[in-house]
């Protein structure tokens, strides 16, 4: 997927509306620390740290798609009690529409409080009711789907067997969406997907596609036939199936199964992966995509989210990001300041520390090299400030640079250490301090810390300024006195 045509695409999720109906959940997340057993029983004991309220189940669909810049509309049934409180309170936060949100004072809303310790989960509590909403209730849903349906870009059914999705809604709603040519994607649960019958697509893992199809899935030819039955016994568009560590399988009527890769690196927390991958499909198709490029999304965004702990969700800014790191040469690390400035804000709200360094980096040497290593290893992500072919001509005469600024640019977006290059007219990096906020700002030993440009700046907001040691005997000057000598004793 080529980054520029998939800024392009992300760039119009404003204007895309998606109804999602399914099971509301609330996450409650305990987090703490273990340092000793209970005498009283062999279970850890957690010191309580933090605590906090996301949104789950189906509503982690709903929060998936407002980060994503899309106009959501939650269609659901929940209780009237405290935990519908909080629901209704994290719904408005996001700015989604819940005029679809339906309050049965007998029903209890669903709380899954998971105990969290040294980033692991190691107890998870329900409080819950699995019984099929009323028949007043199916009702009240599908009339308000009826009314709205021709609004809706896309439909997406998240179906959490807690009762919402009964066979009658999914049927009926399927139907609904079909007449007014609104694709419906499906997450399902449950043996029987007959109740998803006619569906666009249906988006079930692995197991639950082994189940459904009642094939033991064992290799790819069993996992082909178990896909095709489904796609065929259902009428589907298609079926999209997640396969954990296999990545994700693409079934269409008419072609051959498509695998496609993991894109996880690493997994922390595979929690509200599905919801991710559900949202990124039906986006995908919304915004124009076919199912294999929404399949291909999906999985990127799926990959992001495993690597966090907690219910998770993507913003399109870290999509972006990823897809960029795997373009041909990391040419896509090379930043302006406003896109600097998001990228920064999206990598502080996930808690990585931020160095900055500058120079004019012509002609690169063992001493750069040795600067940019040492000061990738005072955080996470390493910016790199080089002064424009205007600037060095200021500051190191006429002759300068002997390598233009774009392939100054290039060369250092290269290498592994460096994650962002940006390009500054200024003869000094402070408006770019300014606007990015390092946490650490590093210079070459060759400056004394008092002479740090922008030490004060970075010092006066709670950053700090490090000098790194050079590498003695070498600079640029001395190697064009070294290139020219050996030309002239030729």
């Amino acid at each position: 997927m080529q980054v520029n045509n998939l800024r392009e695409v992300l760039s119009k999720t404003h204007n895309i509306r998606i109804a999602v109906i399914g099971d509301l959940m609330v996450d409650e997340y305990v987090w703490g620390d273990v340092h000793r057993i209970c005498p009283e029983a062999p279970v850890q004991v957690v010191d309580v740290v933090k605590e906090e309220f996301l949104l789950g189940g189906a509503a982690n669909v709903v929060n998936n798609l407002c980060l994503l810049g899309c106009k959501v509309s939650v269609i659901s049934v929940i209780g009237d009690d405290d935990n519908a409180s909080i629901l209704k309170t994290l719904l408005k936060k996001i700015d989604c529409d819940t005029k679809g949100l339906f309050i049965d004072k007998g029903r209890k809303t669903t709380r899954k409080t998971k105990i969290i310790a040294v980033n692991q989960q190691v107890l998870r509590i329900d409080k819950e009711t699995r019984d099929l909403v009323s028949e007043e209730y199916e009702e009240r849903l599908l009339e308000f789907v009826r009314k709205n349906a021709n609004y809706y870009d896309v439909i997406l059914l998240s179906d959490y067997g807690k009762g919402v999705i009964t066979k009658k809604v999914s049927q009926k709603i399927i139907e609904i969406a079909k007449k007014n040519s609104v694709p419906i994607i499906v997450d399902p649960k449950g043996k029987d997907f007959s109740k998803y019958a006619n569906a666009t697509v249906i988006k079930p893992n692995k197991k639950e596609c082994e189940i459904a199809s009642d094939i033991t899935i064992v290799d790819k030819d069993s996992f082909n036939k178990a896909g095709r039955k489904l796609l065929q016994s259902l009428k589907l568009d298609a079926l999209i199936v997640t396969a954990g560590a296999d990545g994700i399988v693409v079934f269409e009527k008419g072609k051959e199964p498509l695998y496609i890769p993991t894109e996880t690196k690493e997994i922390y927390d595979v929690t509200g992966a599905g919801d991710t991958v559900l949202a990124t499909i039906g986006l995908g198709i919304a915004l124009g995509l076919n199912y294999i490029e929404s399949a291909r999304l999906s999985n990127i965004a799926a990959g992001i989210v495993v690597g966090k702990v907690g219910t998770s969700t993507v913003s399109k800014d870290e999509i972006l990001h990823y897809v960029e790191m795997h373009q041909p040469y990391n040419v896509f690390k090379i930043k302006s300041l406003d896109e600097l400035k998001r990228v920064v804000k999206m990598h502080r709200s996930n808690g990585k520390t931020i160095v900055f360094t500058n120079g004019c980096f012509d002609l690169l040497h063992l001493g750069h090299i040795n600067l940019l290593q040492m000061s990738k290893r005072y955080g996470d992500i390493l910016i790199v400030g080089i002064n424009s072919d205007e600037s060095v001509r200021r500051l190191k005469g006429k002759a300068r640079p002997f390598i233009n600024e774009e392939e100054r640019a290039h060369i250092l977006s290269a290498l592994d250490c460096v994650d962002y290059v940006t390009v500054f007219e200024e003869d000094t990096p402070v408006n770019l301090l300014k606007e990015l906020k390092p946490d650490v700002l590093t210079k070459g030993g060759d400056y004394k810390l008092g002479e740090v440009v922008g030490k004060d700046l970075v010092e006066n907001y709670g950053g700090k300024a490090v000098v790194i040691d050079i590498v003695k005997g070498i600079s640029i000057s001395k190697m064009v006195d070294d290139i020219l000598s050996k030309i002239n004793s030729r």
